[in-house]
C-alpha cells in the first residue's frame, strides 16, 4: 500500500514538473463538401519545457450537435448539411473548432486531375526513377511529377488501347492489375485491393475514365499540422496531417495522397502515411508534397530525462532568437570569445585585413565597457569594408571581361559598384538600377550586367538566384521536386528578360542596352506564349513600361518576401561562416532555414534600416552569438549550424594573400593595378595569379556562391610551406632585418610577429619553446625569420577563429 502511494506521489511531481501549458487542434476549422469529403484533426498538447505530445488518441472528442457529422477515431465524415462545433479536452484544456457541412448527399465525380493524378504521385508511378523518367519506362511515361497533365491523360487513356485502361471490364485494366500486383510489375506492388487509392482508380474507370470537364479548381496551397514538433525520448510519435486550399474556396484532406519525407531520418523519419517517430538526438523537416507544393514541419527530438538549465539569455534582439532556438534544443552556448580573439575576427571579417600593432595597443589599453562597439564602428567607416562588399558582389555578378564585354567596361562596371556601397547607396536602390539599366556600357556601366549573360532563361534563372536565393533551374523542364515552382512560373519569370535589345555603338567595345518593346518567351510544353508574372505572385500590367522597370519594383518592394532575408542571410553567412539558409542561395522547402524567425527577422530589419546594411552588420557584430569562442562545450560539440560556438573559418583568397602581404610588409603586383593595390580591389575576374587560384577565388563563372571555395587543400599547405607567399616575402619585406638592426630582443620581435599576425602575444610556453629554438641558430636573422615563417603557416594564420 505505502509502495503503491509513493509511486501515486512520484508520479505527480513528474507531472507537475511538466505541466501541459496548452493544447492546440489542427486544423482550426472543417470544412466538408460532398458525401465523399472527410477531414482528420490532431490534438497537440505542450509542456511547460516547451515539449510536445500527440494527444489526439487520449484527448475527450465531442460534439456540440449530433446529425451533422460523425467520427470515426480522429476522422469526421459528413452525414447531413449544417454546421456544429467539435470539442476537445486534454489535461483540463478545452479547444472547440466550427465543423461546417454542404452538400452532404451529392457525389463528387472523379476528376483526373484532382483525384487520379494525386494518387500516381503518391504511389511514386511519375518519380524520376519510374514512369516519370524522360523517356517513361516500359513503355508508359508520365510527366515528371505531373507537370503535364493533359499529356499523361492522353497517354494513359490513348496508349496501348484496352489494355491499360479496359473499360468494358474497368477491374482487368493494366492501370490496375498492374498496382495491385496481380500481374508483373517492374515497380512492384504500389497498393492493396482494398485501399482508398484502388476504389478510386476503379470509379473512375467505371464511370468512363472522362477527361475533366470545364476548368479544374487549381490548387493553391498546402498546410501540415502541427506546424512544428518538439519530442522527448526515443519512440516518442507525432502523427502529421495535410490539407489543400483550392482556387474555388473548397478544401481537402489529402493526408492520404501527400508524399511524405524527411531531411533527417537519423533523427525524425516519418512513413508514408505521416507518423513520424523520434530516433537519435537532433533536429529535421518533414515535408508533405502534395500537387507542385511542398511545406515542411520543424521536429526536434531530444533524449529522455536530459539534465539541462537554461541560461539566461543576455544581447539584442539576435541574441534572443538564437537563444529560444538552442533552448528548444537544450543546448549551452559557449562562452564569450577574448578581446584579442574579437579585435582579429572583427577586423579580418569587416576589412579583410588584420589589426596593426598600434590598433591591437588601442584596443587592448580600452577599459571601456563599449570598447568592441566602437571598434566595429571604427571599421565599418573604412574604405576596406566597401571594397570587400564590392568583391562580394562583382564575384555574384560575374564581372569579368568577355568576348562581349571589354576590360573598359569590366573596369566601370565594377567601379560603379564600387562607388554604390561606398557612397551607402540602399541596397534596394542598387539593385532596382542594376535590373532596369538602359545606354550605352561605358556610359551607364550597370548595363553590363545585361552583357554579361545575353542568354534570356539564364538571365532570369541568375536574377532569382542572386537577388532572391531562389534555385529556378529545375522548373524549366518540369516541375520543382523539392519546392512549388512550377514551369509556367519559371516561364513568367523569364517573360520580364524577353524584350531586352542590344545594338553596336560607334566604338566596337561599347554596346547599348534598351527595351525594344517586343519578344516573348514560350512554354516548352504547348509552345505557349508566356506573360510575365511574379514568382509566387501576379501578373502585373506592363502597359507601356520596361518589363523590368516592373520587375525591379517588385523584387525590392518591402513585401516581397525573399529579397531582404536572402540578402541578410548573405551578410549573416560571411560573419558566420554558414547560413541562416545554407546555401545562402538555395533557399527552398526542402532546405529550410535551420531558425526561421531569425532568418525573418534579419530580412525585416534590412528594410526597417531602408537597406542600409552596415546597421544590419553592427547588429550581427553587437551579438553575443557573434562574439562566442570557437571552443564548444559538452553540450554543442555535434551543432553546426545554430550558432551555439563560432566557426573556424579559412580566409578567403583575396583577404589571406592581402593579410600575408600586409603581415611581411610587402605588397603583391597585379595585372592593370598599380603596385600597392590589395587583391580585394582586382576588377577583372579574368586577373588572377597563382595564390588566389590554388586558394579558391571565384572565377566568376556563375553565380553560385560556391565558387568562392575556402576549402583547405594539399596544394595549398605546399605552397604556404615551399612557394613565394611567405618566406619570399619575408625576406623582401625586411621587417626582421629592420627590427635587429633596431636592438630589438628576441622577445620584442617574437611579440611583434604575434601581433602582426594573430593579433596577441605568445603564450608563455610559446616563449620559450621559441627561445630555445633560437639560441641554436647560429644566425639571429634567419632564426627569426624561420620563426616569423612557421606563424605564417600555422592554422591560427590562415583561419579566422
Amino acid at each position: 500500500m505505502l509502495s503503491g502511494l509513493v509511486i501515486c506521489l512520484a508520479a505527480t511531481t513528474a507531472q507537475a514538473e511538466t505541466a501541459i501549458r496548452e493544447i492546440n487542434v489542427y486544423p482550426s476549422s472543417i470544412e466538408l463538401l460532398t458525401s465523399r469529403d472527410a477531414q482528420r484533426y490532431v490534438v497537440v498538447a505542450t509542456r511547460d519545457d516547451d515539449v510536445t505530445l500527440d494527444v489526439t488518441a487520449q484527448a475527450t472528442a465531442s460534439l456540440a450537435s449530433e446529425g451533422s457529422v460523425k467520427r470515426e477515431g480522429n476522422l469526421v465524415l459528413p452525414v447531413a448539411d449544417g454546421e456544429t462545433t467539435l470539442k476537445i479536452e486534454y489535461a483540463g484544456h478545452k479547444v472547440e473548432i466550427p465543423v461546417k457541412v454542404a452538400q452532404a448527399t451529392e457525389e463528387r465525380p472523379v476528376s483526373f486531375h484532382l483525384d487520379v493524378m494525386p494518387v500516381f504521385m503518391r504511389a511514386g508511378c511519375n518519380t524520376g526513377s519510374c514512369h516519370g523518367a524522360a523517356r517513361g519506362k516500359d513503355g508508359f511515361r508520365l510527366s515528371l511529377f505531373g507537370f503535364d497533365p493533359d499529356g499523361d491523360y492522353f497517354r494513359t487513356t490513348r496508349e496501348q488501347a484496352t489494355r491499360r485502361v479496359n473499360l468494358a471490364d474497368p477491374q482487368s485494366s493494366l492501370l490496375l492489375e498492374k498496382a495491385i500486383g496481380s500481374v508483373p510489375h517492374t515497380g512492384g506492388k504500389l497498393f492493396e485491393k482494398d485501399s482508398d487509392y484502388y476504389a478510386t482508380l476503379l470509379r473512375w474507370l467505371e464511370t468512363g475514365a472522362k477527361p475533366d470537364e470545364g476548368e479544374v479548381p487549381r490548387c493553391d496551397k498546402i498546410e501540415i499540422y502541427p506546424p512544428k514538433a518538439v519530442l522527448e525520448g526515443e519512440g516518442a510519435q507525432q502523427s502529421f496531417i495535410v490539407k489543400a486550399f483550392y482556387a474555388d474556396g473548397t478544401t481537402r484532406d489529402v493526408t492520404n495522397l501527400a508524399v511524405f519525407m524527411s531531411n533527417n531520418d537519423n533523427s525524425a523519419p516519418i512513413d508514408k502515411n505521416g507518423l513520424c517517430t523520434a530516433s537519435k538526438r537532433g533536429e529535421a523537416f518533414v515535408m508533405a508534397r502534395f500537387d507542385t507544393h511542398t511545406v515542411g514541419s520543424q521536429v526536434i527530438v531530444l533524449p529522455k530525462d536530459l539534465k539541462y538549465e537554461k541560461p539566461q539569455v543576455v544581447g539584442n534582439y539576435i541574441d534572443e532568437l538564437v537563444g529560444s532556438k538552442l533552448h528548444k534544443l537544450r543546448i549551452t552556448p559557449s562562452e564569450i570569445c577574448t578581446d584579442e580573439e574579437f579585435l582579429r575576427r572583427a577586423t579580418v571579417d569587416i576589412t579583410g585585413l588584420l589589426p596593426t600593432e598600434e590598433e591591437y595597443n588601442v584596443f587592448m589599453a580600452d577599459t571601456s565597457a563599449d570598447k568592441r562597439a566602437k571598434l566595429v564602428d571604427r571599421l565599418l567607416e573604412r574604405k576596406e569594408f566597401s571594397e570587400i562588399w564590392a568583391m562580394r558582389w562583382a564575384e555574384l555578378l560575374m564581372i569579368k571581361s568577355t568576348n562581349r564585354v571589354s576590360d573598359k567596361s569590366a573596369f566601370l562596371y565594377y567601379s560603379w559598384l564600387t562607388e554604390q556601397i561606398s557612397n551607402d547607396v540602399p541596397l534596394d536602390q542598387m539593385v532596382r538600377d542594376l535590373l532596369s539599366a538602359s545606354g550605352g556600357t561605358f556610359s551607364n556601366p550597370p548595363t553590363n550586367y545585361y552583357e554579361i549573360e545575353t542568354d534570356t532563361l539564364k538571365t532570369a534563372e541568375n536574377v532569382a538566384q542572386v537577388f532572391m536565393g531562389l534555385r529556378t533551374q529545375c522548373a524549366q523542364c518540369h516541375n520543382h521536386p523539392f519546392d512549388r515552382w512550377t514551369m509556367d512560373d519559371y516561364y513568367g519569370f523569364a517573360a520580364f528578360f524577353a524584350q531586352i535589345g542590344r545594338k553596336n555603338t560607334e566604338d566596337y567595345r561599347e554596346r547599348i542596352i534598351y527595351n525594344r518593346g517586343g519578344g516573348d518567351v514560350r512554354h516548352l510544353v504547348g509552345n505557349k506564349v508566356m506573360e510575365p508574372k511574379f514568382l509566387g505572385g501576379v501578373e502585373p500590367d506592363m502597359k507601356g513600361r520596361d518589363r523590368r522597370e516592373v520587375l525591379a519594383e517588385w523584387l525590392t518592394a518591402p513585401e516581397n518576401p525573399y529579397f531582404a532575408s536572402s540578402v541578410a542571410n548573405r551578410i549573416w553567412a560571411s560573419f558566420f561562416g554558414v547560413g541562416i539558409v545554407d546555401p545562402v542561395d538555395d533557399v527552398r522547402v526542402s532546405n529550410p532555414a535551420s531558425n526561421p524567425e531569425l532568418y525573418t527577422t534579419l530580412g525585416n530589419k534590412l528594410v526597417e534600416y531602408n537597406y542600409d546594411f552596415k546597421k544590419l552588420v553592427r547588429d550581427i557584430c553587437a551579438s553575443k552569438a557573434y562574439q562566442r569562442t570557437t571552443v564548444p562545450n559538452d553540450s554543442n560539440k555535434s551543432d553546426t549550424k545554430n550558432f551555439a560556438y563560432a566557426q573556424v573559418r579559412r580566409i578567403p583568397a583575396e583577404q589571406l594573400l592581402d593579410c600575408i602581404s600586409q603581415a611581411t610588409n610587402h605588397d603583391e603586383k597585379f595585372r592593370g593595378l598599380p603596385l600597392g593595390s590589395r587583391a580585394v580591389q582586382i576588377a577583372d575576374g579574368k586577373t588572377s595569379n597563382y595564390f588566389l587560384t590554388t586558394f579558391g577565388r571565384s572565377e566568376r563563372e556563375t553565380v553560385c556562391s560556391c565558387e568562392a571555395a575556402t576549402s583547405p587543400t594539399l596544394s595549398q599547405a605546399l605552397h604556404m610551406l615551399n612557394g613565394s607567399a611567405t618566406q619570399d616575402k619575408i625576406a623582401r619585406g625586411k621587417l626582421v632585418e629592420d627590427w635587429v638592426k633596431e636592438e630589438l630582443t628576441n622577445d620584442q620581435i617574437i611579440d611583434k610577429i604575434y601581433i602582426r599576425c594573430l593579433a596577441r602575444k605568445p603564450t608563455a610556453e610559446e616563449r620559450e619553446k621559441l627561445t630555445a629554438v633560437l639560441k641554436e641558430e647560429e644566425n639571429r636573422q634567419r632564426g627569426l625569420e624561420d620563426v616569423f615563417w612557421a606563424v605564417l603557416n600555422s592554422r591560427e594564420f590562415m583561419f579566422n577563429h
